[in-house]
């Protein structure tokens, strides 16, 4: 069997990386140009022979960023441009272990998207009274016990003893780059790293397996996780167990991402709100979605008076940046709403209360009040300067078949 490390130095397994991205919409063209050009020339080879040879990758730079919807910040890791480029190839190609893993890991599984996970689960428990205990892990990718992980890595790749020793080298070395310095730190699987999600998914497998193989309906979307039970008698029997797993594998749970639901209350799940059989947009998206409206509204707005600039040019910039989140993403695996949300959603409750929001916030952008006299700005207006209604293309959507 030939390593996955040494198939990196042929060229068509970077052609067979580079069309599959093409035709699942996953790279621009700037992102596109660059693979490209990278492999044209070949510039993989002399990293793929240090890394076939044992030498290993250089240092990851450490640093942090804001967290999507709030004002909390994240840690994530990266290498060069090109060691990420190869560690882009290498995830690639682990999906060869994808049998490994039960059909209850939805998370960076080829064929399976998370909207998967949030059918399969509102058609598992629709028409059922169930009870629901969700669970967020803290800082799971960052706090993975390498010396746990390792072990279950060498078992997975005996057939492939090349690949696991470029696994135990990158991950031992506790070294980073931090503000220009070289730290030493427990970095777990590296958050923003290509392989980090696979490497996720191997350490919590045998906890997916263990529900799945026990009938359990339970569903893991990298570390968000929730199950349920018929009775609460059962579902806290499943929380001990969980519990248990947890500290088995020296993790933590999220305390304010930690909840039960009743059966007559609607359950929460990757940004979704389920009950019965209508899904909707959750409370905690919508909650994220208008604090960045918010905060996008009061900048323009210091930069209006600052600048003196004219209502209209800072109402423009307010609807032209919402556009771009809600519709337009130039960044192919970043999800906009309307690619996120649309295909699942069958209510449209959430769109109405973020278009009225937006709506909101850029008639504020005309008077500086959130007064009625906003409203002399009327829908017209609003489209005039490229407003585009959710509620609107959500619709539209609809009826083209998008």
């Amino acid at each position: 069997m030939e390593s996955l490390i040494t198939q990196l130095s042929r060229q068509d397994v970077w052609d067979e990386y580079i069309a599959y991205r093409l035709l699942k919409g996953r790279f621009n063209w700037h992102e596109f140009r660059e693979a490209d050009r990278f492999v044209e020339k070949e510039q993989y080879l002399h990293l793929v022979q240090k890394i076939a040879q044992g030498e290993g990758l250089g240092l990851p730079k450490k640093k942090n960023v804001n967290k999507m919807g709030t004002g909390k910040k994240r840690v994530v890791y990266s290498f060069s441009p090109e060691e990420m480029m190869v560690l882009k190839v290498i995830a690639f190609k682990l999906y060869d272990y994808d049998g490994y893993f039960a059909p209850n890991c939805y998370a960076f599984r080829r064929g399976l998207k998370v909207h998967d996970a949030v059918i399969h689960l509102n058609q598992a428990v629709a028409d059922q009274k169930m009870w629901a205990y969700k669970l967020d892990i803290h800082d799971y990718f960052n706090s993975i016990p390498i010396g746990i992980l390792l072990p279950m890595l060498k078992e997975m790749m005996a057939n492939d003893p090349l690949l696991y020793r470029f696994f135990q080298e990158m991950l031992s070395n506790d070294s980073v780059i931090y503000n220009g310095e070289t730290i030493h730190e427990r970095h777990g699987v590296m958050a923003g790293t290509p392989t980090s999600p696979f490497l996720a998914n191997v350490y919590l497998k045998e906890v997916d397996r263990f529900f799945h193989d026990a009938g359990v309906i339970y569903a893991r979307y990298s570390d968000d996780i929730i199950l349920f039970a018929p009775d609460l008698a059962t579902l806290e029997e499943y929380k001990r167990k969980m519990a248990e797993f947890l500290e088995q594998y020296q993790l933590e749970v999220n305390p304010d991402k930690e909840k039960i639901y009743s059966p007559d209350e609607a359950y929460e799940f990757l940004g979704f709100k389920c009950h019965g059989h209508d899904i909707d947009i959750s409370e905690a998206a919508k909650k994220k979605m208008k604090g960045k409206i918010k905060r996008a509204a009061k900048s323009l707005m210091r930069w209006r008076n600052t600048k003196h600039i004219e209502a209209e040019k800072a109402m423009k910039g307010l609807i032209n940046h919402f556009n771009k989140k809600f519709f337009e993403n130039d960044d192919n695996d970043g999800l906009t709403w309307s690619r996120w949300f649309f295909p699942v959603i069958n209510q449209t409750d959430g769109l109405k209360e973020i278009d009225h929001y937006l709506q909101q916030n850029i008639r504020y952008l005309s008077t500086g009040k959130h007064s009625k006299a906003n409203y002399r700005t009327d829908y017209a207006k609003l489209k005039q300067l490229g407003y585009r209604s959710l509620v609107k293309e959500y619709f539209e959507g609809k009826v083209k078949g998008r």
